[in-house]
């Protein structure tokens, strides 16, 4: 008799593991068990099927040949029974057998295994908030969600919507519903930043300023107390501690948790987020049981914690492991260092490692740099600039983490990707300064962005530079404090100068050696030009001329950062 592998979960982990054990040993005999009735589809194309980059719901279902991965694609093509619509709400790890509940009939029965993998996901977050339950009130967490927002928005039936949480997913949500749609649109977060869990305060805000540059507010440090609706039990407002919001459409984008709770009914071992504790082969507790996917925690290669990671390429990864150790081969997998990657309207996003805060709660000393830079040649027709922030370990010099911010999504993306596989190597500051990455005008500096972040850090940590970040430099300038020394040129600089006064010195760099007298001595004093690397010549010029090195400080990516961060300095 072939073994026998139960799969429960088709979505994304599922199908692969499955298809990978009948490629490797198609004797063995393999049954995917989901509860709903669409299976095998890229979740995370949700928000770009909303927003219209996806025209067809089958399209996040389809093969790259467009054949629908449905039932009869697994059984037909790939030699995969899968039953849908049925629920296995009981293990058996003794007599090595599943209970399954049929939802449509309310039927059960019970199947054997003799490897079982536990694909069960992850579940939105859903506040216990009064009114949640009101129509319009809709989580993204599959397809049925999908199209119903979908069709709600087709029909003309939303003019207003707020969703309800800042991390990635309400982020790509937020952009459907007003870019395509044209709908007034309020994101609410009750953390004082964007995407808390990936990013730094500082790159945040500038996420958080194109956002509504673009036309969606974004409600930062505010909680949502209720939901209300209307005679119809269709949401009508949304009332938060703060304010009252009109809307046709509530998006829950509060998170996700991992579903292990089958797990941890069996017996099986969860960690502190209520993910399934696996080992390197994705193996629980019970060497008969693996698991993957949204439902697991994984170790951060960084950090040395477990953490969930909601993930599509992670799952698919993951299942390949699971099917090529079921089918008896070699296969592992480490852990993560939280890679991740997001369009934000023209912007693209990308981090890996641990931001700042991450790397304090995990035990190090952090210390970054901020580089803004030409994310190609300077002098390539097509290049934008992009902001890129290194953070390492003080006294080790470690680098521990890498997040970037640009219009071109695929630079911004490619050099996160060049230092993401070797964070868990230990690899220093100078490792990164001396990088080699592939070079030619179109697509990157002969010394590129991620190598001057590097030698910025260097810097730093070696006491030439004395930075200050763009966040605490414009709290302490808006409040009264410091002046501000603009090594532009003139034309750039005098906007500023006739807005601040005295508080705003412009002096060219090119002449600053011949103006030194014109120099304010007050302090604090703020270095600033286009991105940072003059202002730090300007640092070490005046510190060579006896000024107080520790009162002056050079604002990290320059106005780059400050433009960015503040529109009330876009006065050019």
């Amino acid at each position: 008799m072939s073994k026998q592998i139960i799969v429960v979960g088709g979505v994304a982990l599922g199908p692969k593991v499955a298809c990978r054990i009948k490629r490797l040993d198609p004797t063995i005999k393999v049954t995917i068990i989901d509860k709903d009735n669409l299976i095998s589809y890229g979740g995370c194309g949700i928000p770009y099927y909303v927003g219209g980059d996806v025209s067809e719901l089958e399209g996040l279902r389809s093969t790259m040949a467009h054949v629908l991965r449905d039932e009869a694609y697994f059984k037909n093509i790939k030699g995969v029974d899968v039953i849908t619509r049925a629920e296995v709400f009981a293990i058996d790890r003794v007599a090595k057998v599943v209970h399954v509940r049929h939802l449509d009939t309310n039927k059960e029965e019970t199947l054997s295994y003799d490897q079982l993998v536990l694909s069960t996901g992850s579940m939105p977050i859903i506040p216990p908030l009064p009114g949640v339950d009101l129509k319009g009130v809709t989580p993204v967490a599959n397809l049925h969600h999908a199209s119903f927002i979908k069709d709600q928005l087709s029909n003309g039936r939303v003019k207003n919507a707020v969703v309800i949480g800042g991390g990635a997913i309400g982020i790509e949500m937020a952009e459907a519903l007003s870019d395509l749609w044209g709908v007034e649109t309020t994101l609410i977060e009750m953390t004082d930043q964007l995407l808390p869990q990936a990013f730094g305060k500082d790159m945040a805000l500038l996420i958080k300023n194109n956002m509504e540059k673009k036309g969606v507010q974004v409600l930062l440090s505010e909680k949502v107390t209720q939901l209300n609706g209307n005679n119809d039990n269709f949401v009508q407002s949304v009332q938060t501690t703060c304010r009252t919001i009109p809307c046709d459409l509530v998006i829950m984008a509060a998170g996700v948790r991992p579903n292990g709770e089958l797990a941890k009914q069996s017996g099986i071992a969860t960690g502190v987020y209520g993910g399934i504790l696996v080992d390197q082969q994705m193996r629980t507790s019970d060497p008969s049981i693996f698991a993957g996917g949204d439902c697991v925690e994984l170790c951060h290669l960084v950090s040395g914690k477990n953490i969930p990671v909601a993930l599509g390429s992670l799952a698919n990864r993951q299942g390949r492991v699971i099917g090529t150790t079921i089918a008896g081969k070699r296969a592992s997998f480490l852990g993560t260092v939280g890679s991740f990657c997001i369009k934000i309207f023209d912007l693209g996003v990308a981090r890996a490692g641990l931001t700042s805060k991450q790397a304090k709660d995990a035990g190090f000393d952090p210390v970054h740099s901020v580089v803004v830079q030409a994310d190609r040649a300077h002098f390539y027709p097509t290049m934008n600039l992009m902001m890129l922030k290194l953070i390492a370990d003080r006294k080790s010099r470690r680098v521990l983490g890498v997040e970037a911010i640009g219009q071109a999504g695929d630079a911004v993306k490619a050099r996160v990707d060049a230092v993401a596989p070797l964070l868990h190597h230990n690899i220093t500051v100078d490792d990164i300064s001396n990088l080699e990455v592939a070079y030619a005008p179109p697509f990157a500096s002969a010394m590129d962005i991620i190598n001057n972040a590097a030698n910025s850090l260097d810097n730093i940590i070696e006491g030439r530079q004395n930075p200050i970040d763009v966040i605490d430099f414009l709290d302490m300038f808006k409040n009264g404090t410091g002046i501000v020394l603009d090594v532009r040129n003139p034309i750039q600089g005098a906007p500023f100068v006739k807005q601040y006064g005295d508080r705003w010195c412009n002096i060219n760099q090119e002449e600053l050696i011949h103006r030194l007298n014109d120099v304010p001595k007050q302090y604090p004093l703020f270095l600033v030009c286009g991105s940072g690397p003059r202002s730090y010549e300007t640092q070490l010029l005046l510190k060579n001329h006896q000024w107080n090195h520790e009162q002056m400080f050079n604002v990290q990516g320059g106005m780059g950062m400050i433009k960015g961060s503040d529109l009330d300095f876009e006065l050019e």
